[in-house]
């Protein structure tokens, strides 16, 4: 064997070697975000958090910084985990303090206290509270969007999972008084991604035409269902990586995946503040308009069967959810009624989906 021959023989058996090393990783990251405890399973926790909320909450930037605090539970033999964690506001609209009182957080675990517990494999983990104290219907607002969630769960695997908690918030700093309400911890993105063998891509610009054709519609007629137009999976958002309200996932040589989440502003919840994309020409969040890519009315064929396939195991998520009102099921069910009546009647489906996309 010649110099050269070995050398290309050593190239590429260190190459192999790596793209093995790789794969055995992505593999880990895969079973560990699919085994995850804190997912697996959609019983409601309880669980408690000690800090001082009062400087937390005082935060209300981009820069905001980890503040000490306690987080603990009762495992399943009644004794109590208690998991130090670091705690900071995040999000953007519901860090106004004119909009929510009590804003969401980020948690950051340490790593080596969390394995054997609820939070085995967590590290920081997004958090969905309640936004208003005093305000009951804020609480059910919650409920509704952990329920959309759970909605888009039943279309994709390739959507983002959530756990429902009852929390009880104790300000260490004696500024708020102690309060119980619905909250739910949302997958970090990069878990999300992980456990679908893919990796969140961060590109600033990815065009309709270059994103799994599929997803993507799905993507679209899910916004539609829902009443949302508060979304842009193919442009940057305010100078940083793609998207609003989407994260992609895949790979830089495909597929590119297009991941919905913050639904606060959709027309089934209908929050008082909630407005739609003024660019839409309608007056009202819970009045629905197509926003989708423009295509041929056959390409949505597959996608309405699978809402038709899924709707009713959709709809008992809804009537089942504990701590949700009578008349807010009622009323969410009837407005995904109007959605069923759409799609299942082409002519309608024609005049609000297909003639109604982006640009057409």
């Amino acid at each position: 064997m010649t110099r050269f021959a070995g050398t290309l023989v050593a190239l590429l058996l260190i190459a192999m070697t790596g793209t093995s090393a790789q794969e055995t990783a992505a593999d880990s990251s895969r079973l560990a975000a699919e085994n995850a405890p804190l997912f697996a399973s959609h019983e409601i926790i309880d669980v408690t958090f000690e800090g001082p909320l009062k400087s937390i909450f005082r935060e209300r930037g981009q820069d905001s910084e980890y503040h000490d605090a306690v987080l603990w539970y009762e495992d399943e033999s009644g004794e109590r985990v208690t998991l130090d964690v670091g705690v900071k506001t995040r999000g953007k609209f519901r860090l106004q303090r004119n909009i929510c009182d009590f804003p969401n957080v980020r948690l950051n675990f340490k790593s080596g206290q969390v394995e054997g517990t609820l939070f085995s494999g967590q590290d920081r983990v997004p958090v969905v509270a309640h936004c208003q104290d005093r305000k009951d219907e804020y609480e059910q607002f919650g409920l509704q969007e952990y329920l959309v969630y759970r909605t888009f769960n039943q279309l994709s695997d390739v959507s983002v999972r959530v756990r429902l908690a009852r929390i009880t918030w104790i300000d260490l700093e004696e500024d708020r008084d102690t309060v119980t309400k619905f909250g739910f911890f949302l997958e970090h993105f990069d878990n999300m991604a992980a456990r679908n063998g893919w990796e969140v891509l961060e590109v600033p610009v990815v065009p309709p035409e270059q994103q799994d054709q599929h997803q993507l519609t799905l993507f679209e007629v899910f916004q539609f269902m829902i009443g949302n137009t508060d979304w842009d999976p193919f442009t940057a958002d305010e100078g940083e990586n793609c998207c609003h309200n989407a994260v992609l996932v895949g790979t830089m040589a495909g597929p590119v995946i297009p991941v919905p989440y913050d639904f606060d502003w959709s027309g089934v919840i209908s929050t008082p503040y909630a407005r739609p994309d003024p660019k839409l020409g309608i007056g009202h969040v819970r009045d629905r308009r197509y926003w989708g890519v423009c295509r041929p009315a056959g390409e949505f064929a597959p996608i309405f069967a699978l809402f038709n396939e899924k709707r009713d195991v959709m709809y008992d998520l809804w009537r089942n959810q504990e701590g949700l009102e009578e008349k807010k099921i009622r009323e969410s069910l009837e407005y995904l009624d109007e959605f069923y009546e759409i799609i299942n009647d082409s002519r309608k489906a024609e005049r609000e989906i297909v003639r109604r996309c982006r640009g057409g």
